[in-house]
């Protein structure tokens, strides 16, 4: 993934003279110290289970995998500020990718080499010779940022390095003597390369992010590194840099039928402006990603097809390592978009990720797609459960009324059934006056959210200027949400995770109520809320 972030391409053009480039080049002078976060930063914005730095500035999640009882998390990380500056990798584990512990900084950038977004393998064969014997060596294979070359405007700005670990990934040690292990071919934006065993093909393989395209190699000891093929010149979304890939196998759900997946982020260019993640469908013999022709034509009629539409999911990649026996394919994004990043107004710590999602790969005729859903997880952190009554009326129906539960940690699931030619708005509201509303609007069939009245949104015009939409196929007939609440944050999962919309929000006081409203009337039904208790 990536440790850059980025601005608008005409800052680029005019001060990186690229097309894309790794930060602003002002970043480290516009970096500001952190403070001591003030009580009501901590009580109003700081998640109750999604993973916040204590402090500092986090964007991209890293390096992420699986060993000896913990999930691994890495993520871009500047200690020493709250806006990007010289990147770290930061640190975090958990048992049950819900409830994190933070880590000592992993891995710290020498003078003007800056760690950019990676990632990181379990070396169970110990191909690349860097294990003890002890226990298998983890590798780690990052985009080391030059910033006296980017100052003086040279294309070879990044390279491709690693580090290992001996200790299941809690301290690390640079290969210096074999970096980098692939060279700048001449790529302005040449980073994130995210690594993986190729197990039909016996092979270590590795996408990166090359400009406008995906480039894949191979190796056998993770040290040398050939080139296999290119991918995405001017197929899918291209409105900026391509970044932060991720490429899997997995098998299409209740069949023996395998498709590859190439996730890939781009900034800007988002499904909802700034910055996004797209993702492909196909197949891989080794050396060349070939997109499903089904696929193709979903493409081109979409333009670019999203793994999540709303503004805040970015960079997200998969866990390697998971063992066989769980066989899930695991997600965490970056729950912020460059628009507006660094300038939310939280001072002491910025940036949270997205809850820890499955991805799925479903069928339907000849059509492929991704779902995602909440890890199952969550779900041993329910304190109570409460099951409502189904709704049935016109105007404004009460979902959760005022003080009925905590959604500032809640998971609300209902079905809204035989859905009119209308348009359906659910409302989080509170006493402040405060809404964020969302919904399905089925005359011109797309899910909407809007959060111009949900808080703070001053400290950018970026942030609240549009509503958030994502087009669904013809009138719906009925509608299933899982919606998923944590103080400062939206993430919803429609129709069992086929649409999803994550955004987050800065509410001066906690929403208290939701509601349902339609001219042509509502039926609600299933309704289930799930409070959570994890703090």
């Amino acid at each position: 993934m990536k440790s850059k972030k980025h601005l608008p391409l005409a800052f680029y053009s005019a001060i990186l003279l690229s097309i894309g480039g790794c930060k602003p080049y002002s970043a480290v002078a516009q970096n500001t110290s952190v403070s001591v976060s003030t009580y009501s930063e901590e009580q109003k914005y700081r998640p109750n289970f999604h993973f916040t730095p204590k402090k500092g500035w986090m964007n991209d999640p890293n390096g992420m995998f699986y060993a000896n009882g913990y999930y691994h998390l890495f993520y871009q990380y500047y200690p020493d500020g709250n806006k990007w500056g010289p990147m770290h990798w930061g640190h975090a584990i958990s048992k049950d990718l819900v409830k994190w512990e933070e880590q000592p900084i992993a891995i710290y950038p020498d003078k003007d080499k800056y760690i950019f977004s990676g990632s990181a393998v379990v070396d169970t064969n110990n191909t690349s010779g860097l294990g003890t014997g002890k226990t298998a060596p983890i590798v780690a294979i990052y985009t080391l940022h030059d910033m006296t070359k980017e100052k003086e405007n040279k294309i070879d700005v990044e390279q491709q390095d690693i580090a290992y670990s001996n200790d299941n990934g809690f301290t690390w040690q640079k290969f210096k003597e074999g970096n980098p292990v692939v060279k700048n071919p001449g790529i302005r934006d040449f980073r994130d390369p995210k690594a993986a065993w190729d197990e039909t093909h016996k092979q270590w393989i590795m996408v990166l992010a090359a400009q406008d395209r995906s480039q894949f190699y191979k190796s056998k000891d993770l040290k040398n590194w050939e080139y296999l093929s290119d991918f995405g010149k001017n197929i899918g979304a291209h409105g900026g840099v391509w970044e932060c890939p991720d490429f899997f196998q997995i098998k299409v759900e209740g069949t023996n039928e395998t498709k590859w997946v190439l996730i890939q982020s781009l900034n800007p260019g988002g499904a909802n402006g700034g910055s996004g993640t797209q993702y492909f469908i196909g197949d891989f013999d080794g050396t060349t990603f070939t997109l499903d022709s089904n696929f193709t034509k979903k493409v081109e009629k979409e333009k670019a097809v999203w793994i999540d539409y709303g503004k805040d999911n970015y960079a997200g990649v998969t866990w390697n390592n998971v063992p066989s026996a769980d066989g899930r394919r695991l997600f965490i994004g970056w729950m912020s978009n460059w628009d507006y990043a660094q300038d939310v107004p939280t001072f002491a710590w910025r940036s949270s990720t997205t809850i820890a999602r499955e991805i799925q790969l479903i069928k339907k005729g000849n059509e492929y797609s991704l779902v995602s859903n909440p890890v199952k997880e969550i779900n041993k952190y329910v304190s109570k459960t409460i099951k409502g009554k189904n709704l049935k009326g016109k105007g404004k129906l009460s979902i959760v009324e005022t003080g009925k539960i905590d959604l500032t940690q809640a998971i609300v699931n209902f079905n809204l059934k035989n859905l009119k030619q209308d348009t359906y708005t659910i409302t989080l509201s509170n006493a402040a006056g405060e809404a964020l509303t969302f919904g399905i609007n089925n005359s011109d069939n797309y899910l909407f959210l809007d959060r111009s009245k949900a808080g703070k949104n001053d400290f950018s015009e970026k942030f609240a200027s549009t509503i958030t939409k994502a087009a669904l196929e013809g009138n719906q007939k009925e509608g299933v949400f899982k919606i998923v609440l944590d103080k400062t944050s939206i993430e919803i999962f429609y129709n069992n995770g086929e649409k999803v919309i994550t955004e987050i929000f800065f509410t001066n006081q906690p929403f208290t109520a939701l509601s349902v409203s339609s001219k042509e009337g509502i039926e609600l039904s299933n309704l289930v809320i799930n409070q959570l208790k994890i703090n």
